[in-house]
């Protein structure tokens, strides 16, 4: 298969191509076409009338049925779907079966949300000045949104950023990750396929890779941002005054490990949270803090499952562990860990490339707490894991980082998990379950430097509404 995508932004022409290869041996896949920042102007100027012309809003029953329907078609596409996403993603086909399966929840969390959502209704008659009135909101959309997206989770990514703005009503521009925008343009064409008018989704793919035009339009009303803290917090300085944002960035996910956790219930866990995808996922199990009695019995088997796990062509089915996303990414963690090692960390498991795409999956025992695999996301196959004997000087190890997102501990003790739980610098915290566990339905936020704003969909749908107020007076209240 190697397809070919026109401009998806109506009245723009293309100015270029892009070509998408699989990450895992560089073939060619398909071709993107481009446009410059005449395209982007036409994009912004398209969303921005649509907002504007409150008569060209489409209705809740039409957005209903818009998203029923694209799930529909998404359920039939399924198979076509899942190999896309591994062969310009990496990601594992097993996997990716999953990431499509979430995907079309998604879209159907969009719909059950949009039918139960609701405004309130403000006290009045409490006081003399508010005799007479009735005061009550309801939710609008709050403008036209800008989404740029990540390559990790091509399609899910895409689905948790586009479903909510089709579903209140926002118009849509979204970018996606150069490296994988073919899930994100499919998913555009099942959108359109499902009846969506095609100026309120446009796909916006520069030739130069900027989406500075892009965000910092005064038209833009919300600004929605998965990938690095350093272009996001960049982005976020620059948008015009009134614009919203929501950002999600990365972090270094701790795992405490109690001297009486169940070590054969925690590490096919704490292998899948930190292998998973390669470990390119932002709350992917990096840094794992064990019990002194414990630690290196769990580091040996650790290093065991690792070494026992299939990496190749992601888009075969016995594959549980694919490429990394680009060469230099593979360079970028083979210096990481080679700096670990040479500063006195022990290697269990892996520590070399395998190709030039390929790094295997490797433990590394009581790394340098200032080493790079200990103080900044690695976004790669490479677990570390550390001694302790107390556990407030594993918490303390734990919040050492400036990032804060999921965390997670194993014990059977209630109140050590509590402990945890209260002093563990996390917006969520797992307890015997890993880093990486998410459903869609549930807050998802990075603190400090890891992100802006609270993800997953329901609350992605509130963030990108307003509640807009009716205030009636009249004797008969």
């Amino acid at each position: 298969m190697n397809d070919h995508f026109p401009v998806m932004i109506p009245g723009a022409d293309s100015s270029g191509e892009l070509i998408v290869t699989a990450p895992f041996d560089g073939k060619k896949i398909a071709t993107v076409s481009c446009v410059d920042s005449k395209g982007v102007e036409k994009a912004l100027e398209n969303g921005h009338r649509l907002f504007e012309n409150r008569d060209l809003w489409l209705s809740i029953p039409k957005r209903l049925e818009i998203l029923d329907k694209a799930a529909t078609l998404m359920e039939q596409q399924a198979d076509m779907l899942a190999t896309e996403a591994a062969r310009e993603g990496g990601k594992p086909l097993i996997d990716s079966q999953v990431e499509v399966a979430r995907a079309i929840d998604g879209v159907r969390l969009c719909v059950e949300t949009l039918r139960t959502q609701s405004g309130t209704e403000i006290p009045m008659r409490l006081n003399a000045s508010s005799e007479g009135r009735l005061a009550f909101t309801r939710l609008e959309p709050i403008g036209l949104i800008v989404a740029v997206s990540a390559f990790n989770h091509p399609l899910n990514l895409i689905v948790h950023q586009v479903g909510p703005a089709v579903a209140t009503g926002c118009p849509v521009i979204v970018k996606p990750s150069m490296d994988t925008p073919l899930s994100c343009l499919r998913f555009l064409k099942i959108l359109r396929d499902a009846g969506l008018p095609e100026e309120w989704c446009q796909v916006a793919i520069t030739e130069d890779n900027n989406a500075t035009k892009l965000v910092v339009d005064e038209r833009v009303r919300f600004f929605s941002f998965i990938g690095s803290a350093k272009i996001g917090w960049m982005l976020r300085s620059k948008l015009a005054p009134g614009t919203r944002c929501a950002l999600e960035h990365g972090g270094a996910a701790p795992a405490i490990i109690a001297s009486d956790a169940d070590l054969d219930m925690a590490l096919p866990l704490l292998v899948k949270g930190g292998f998973y995808h390669a470990g390119q996922i932002c709350v992917s199990v990096q840094r794992v803090f064990a019990h002194n009695s414990i630690a290196r019995e769990l580091a040996e088997r650790m290093a065991k499952s690792a070494n026992a796990l299939r990496l190749g062509d992601p888009t075969l089915p016995e594959t549980e562990v694919g490429p990394l996303i680009r060469h230099r990414e593979v360079d970028r963690v083979e210096e990481w860990v080679n700096e670990a090692v040479a500063g006195g960390a022990e290697l269990l498991a892996g520590g070399k490339r395998i190709s030039d795409s390929m790094f295997q999956c490797t433990v590394l025992f009581n790394p340098p707490s200032e080493a790079k695999v200990s103080c900044l996301e690695i976004f790669g196959p490479v677990v570390c894991i550390y001694q302790y004997t107390d556990i407030d000087e594993a918490i303390s190890q734990a919040n050492s980082v400036p990032f804060a997102f999921q965390a997670a501990v194993f014990t059977q003790d209630i109140n050590l998990a509590l402990r945890a739980y209260k002093h563990l610098n996390a917006s969520a915290v797992m307890v015997n379950d890993h880093t990486a566990f998410r459903v869609d339905w549930m807050p998802f936020a990075g603190l400090g430097v890891s992100g802006h704003g609270i993800g997953g969909i329901p609350y992605t749908m509130r963030d990108i509404q307003i509640e807009k107020m009716m205030v009636v007076r009249s004797t008969e209240l």
